[in-house]
């Protein structure tokens, strides 16, 4: 045995060895099956994945209890995220996603993330995780794709999805809309300015907005304006003087500002929610482009902060500011990727009902048929189930799984507006019917495609019929160019993952490992897709684990300059020390500061694990197999059969957390007893007992250390395997073991 234990010589052999002798997974044995949460397909290794140890942690452990544990892993083609990621690789190029037509950006976004996937199975091997990688499924195979539009089309048949123009958080830089998790809201200092609005003065941070304002509201209990609620005011404003209705709503906060405020439905969530409350016109004065249109008069054109600057101006000019508070802090909504405002804006948007889907799912986890590690989150996920409102599935982005829903164009040329790369390669925008009176014809408008937008008319609606195909008579349909939220195809990864044969015997599946962070958007959306496709849970638990933070407590970020990579550590102190690092005395759903000095903490336990073998392994006879097997007497025999005793009860003890999913508390225990009783105890004991020749005294050593190897294994596999084969042979391996 070497004088010290060296991971960057052992780990990437012992590794290959699992997969090259099939121990990667087993058919012996009762069922165990995990999915493992899907990165995206062109990711590297961050310190979050780290925490993916976990579930490997669970396949180990099971393997050991003789389940035929199973773990599934997948990518996700991470709609927005990577197509974010190209457009700033086609910016490095000079060039734009407007540059291309929908069909070519897709294609490039495709090879794109070809060219830069398999990176991250590669680094998490190099983690010594346990999946079955010919069983990887990319959420873009076609088998995905078969049931994903199969979902949406039965949803649609049974009424669960519709079309409505909604207010969304749209990023008008990156063309999209996006989700609550999608969003960032950071405290910032901006002006609030004070407006002469007729007999009152309001407060607001978006004077630009007010050319889309269709009512000035107070709250109901508020004296000091009740006797003009329901009466009509007149007020001057840029394009002349209007009238505007005065409402009373509790929306409206009276210590804000004068507890005035005025209502856009249009480009405030709130607004837009007194807007329905009070049936209110519904004015969208900026458009997707973040740009003001033609009800913003000499305004239209100027994108959103040039309009706030101009509208200030001319209002000053014109005395309708009071005055202006310049160092009010508030909360704005920003884009996740490129920080910059979100835009709240009404877009057509198809929409899931999920007032009758999310009933069986709260039924699901109040009765406890899931159950969540920590259990706290019990409660988070039934208090997020309770306010779960429909559910916009529209991603104005290329990359992704097209919806298949077909307008009808003929007679409608006028209502779908679209953009377009013609023949020259000029991008172009409009209605159809703009484009046929130039001389276009529908040939050259489809295959330069970029978008099309169908809004929503009072008048007659833009025909339309969902098809998984192209419909016969394709001339005279276009297809609707938004994809699907990716929460909408990955919230059915567990219908997609498992062999058809499989769902008999292996779904439910047993564990769901993620971030807190994403419980309400991912599990509770699989579970509800898995009860509304199959009647059935998808898994028995959520565990939810750990948020890597810096060493002292912060998010880590680019910006911030406090990222680690994960694989320097491992290059630096072996995967075993990285690993027990995020377990070690850490508490799931929390936060789990990632330290160098933590890494070399676990490092020293695995040489401390080592330097015990190799004590007891230096100390074997070469006559053992030869000598008598009667005991040897010894003074020590009463030590000895304390250890026993303790290792049994330690052994119970690590099994009973192991099995709760109190991971960090079942490696405490053994660290604690290998560490402080073990060696620091048992062997100084027993140590000379040893060394002068004791069978008994050292075989007992041996058993109880290899006992612990087997209960460290989930934990930190690689040292334990080399040291199993160093006492067993070079042909074991410690994954055929029994627990």
């Amino acid at each position: 045995m070497d004088s010290k234990f060296q991971p960057q010589l052992v780990e990437e052999k012992l590794y290959q060895e699992w997969e090259e002798k099939g121990l990667i997974s087993v058919n012996k044995g009762k069922p165990f099956t995990i999915l493992m949460p899907p990165p995206n397909a062109n990711a590297s290794l961050h310190a979050g994945h780290g925490m993916y140890s976990v579930e490997d942690i669970m396949i180990r452990y099971k393997r050991l209890r003789g389940y035929a544990s199973l773990w599934i892993p997948g990518t996700d083609h991470a709609g927005f995220e990577t197509q974010f990621v190209f457009e700033k690789h086609l910016a490095k190029q000079g060039k734009s996603r407007f540059d291309f037509n929908r069909q070519t950006l897709y294609e490039n976004i495709h090879s794109f993330v070809k060219e830069n996937s398999g990176l991250i199975y590669n680094q998490f091997k190099k983690l010594g995780f346990l999946a079955d990688w010919n069983r990887s499924v990319f959420t873009l195979d076609e088998h995905v794709l078969k049931t994903v539009l199969e979902t949406f089309t039965k949803m649609e048949k049974e009424g669960y999805v519709y079309k409505d123009e909604y207010i969304v958080n749209y990023c008008t830089h990156d063309g999209t809309s996006l989700s609550e998790l999608e969003t960032v809201h950071v405290e910032r200092k901006d002006p609030l300015y004070y407006l002469k609005y007729g007999p009152f003065v309001l407060a607001t941070v978006r004077p630009e907005t007010k050319f889309g304002d269709t009512a000035v509201a107070v709250h109901p209990k508020d004296k000091r304006y009740k006797k003009w609620v329901g009466q009509e005011v007149e007020v001057e404003g840029l394009l002349g003087k209007f009238k505007i209705k005065v409402i009373a709503d509790e929306m409206v906060d009276m210590k804000f500002g004068t507890g005035v405020v005025k209502i856009t439905p249009a480009h405030d969530p709130n607004d837009f929610e007194a807007g329905k409350r009070h049936g209110l016109e519904v004015k969208k004065i900026i458009n997707i482009d973040g740009r003001l249109n033609e009800l913003a008069g000499p305004y239209a054109g100027l994108k959103v902060k040039q309009a706030r600057v101009k509208v200030i101006e001319d209002l000053q000019k014109k005395g309708l500011i009071k005055k202006i508070d310049s160092n009010y802090i508030h909360s704005v909504t920003v884009c996740y990727k490129c920080g910059r405002d979100l835009e709240p804006t009404i877009i057509p948007n198809w929409f899931i009902k999920v007032k009758d889907l999310k009933k069986p799912v709260i039924e699901a986890v109040k009765k406890e048929k899931i159950k969540f590690f920590p259990k706290r989150f019990k409660k988070q996920i039934l208090q997020w189930l309770e306010v779960m409102h429909d559910w916009p599935i529209s991603r104005q982005i290329a990359w992704g799984i097209r919806i298949p829903v077909w307008y009808l164009i003929n007679g409608n040329e006028s209502k779908i507006w679209l953009s377009f790369i013609d023949h020259e390669g000029k991008f172009k925008m409009g209605t159809i019917q703009q484009y046929l009176d130039k001389g276009y014809n529908l040939d050259e408008i489809k295959k330069g495609l970029q978008q099309i937008t169908v809004p929503i008319y009072k008048q007659e609606q833009v025909k339309y019929l969902i098809s998984v195909d192209e419909p016969k008579d394709s001339q005279n349909w276009i297809q609707e160019t938004d994809t699907f939220d990716t929460w909408f195809s990955s919230g059915q990864w567990p219908l997609v993952t498992l062999k058809k044969e499989e769902y008999k015997i292996r779904f439910p599946t047993d564990v769901m490992g993620t971030l807190s962070d994403i419980l309400p958007f991912w599990v509770s959306r699989m579970i509800m897709f898995s009860l509304y496709a199959k009647k059935e849970i998808p898994f028995k638990n959520v565990y939810l684990w750990s948020k890597v933070v810096d060493s002292k407590g912060q998010k880590m970020s680019k910006s911030k300059g406090n990222v680690i990579n994960p694989i320097d550590l491992v290059n630096k102190y072996g995967a075993d020390a990285f690993r027990a690092s995020l377990i070690f005395g850490t508490s799931p759903g929390g936060n789990v500061p990632l330290a160098e000095e933590k890494v070399i903490g676990m490092r020293n336990f695995t040489n401390k694990i080592w330097n015990i073998g190799r004590f007891i392994y230096m100390n074997k006879n070469p006559n053992d197999k030869t000598q008598m097997t009667n005991k040897i007497q010894s003074s020590n025999d009463k030590i000895i059969k304390q250890l026993r005793k303790e290792f049994e009860e330690e052994r119970k003890k690590y099994i009973k957390s192991m099995d709760g999913y109190r991971f960090s508390q079942a490696l405490g225990l053994v660290y604690e007893f290998i560490w402080h009783r073990f060696a620091d105890y048992y062997i100084e004991q027993l140590k000379d007992e040893v060394i002068n020749g004791n069978i008994e005294a050292r075989k007992t050593l041996e058993e109880i250390y290899l006992g612990n190897l087997k209960m460290l294994h989930p934990f930190i596999p690689f040292v334990t395997e080399a040291v199993w084969k160093v006492f067993k042979g070079e042909e074991k391996s410690i994954l055929n073991e029994s627990l």
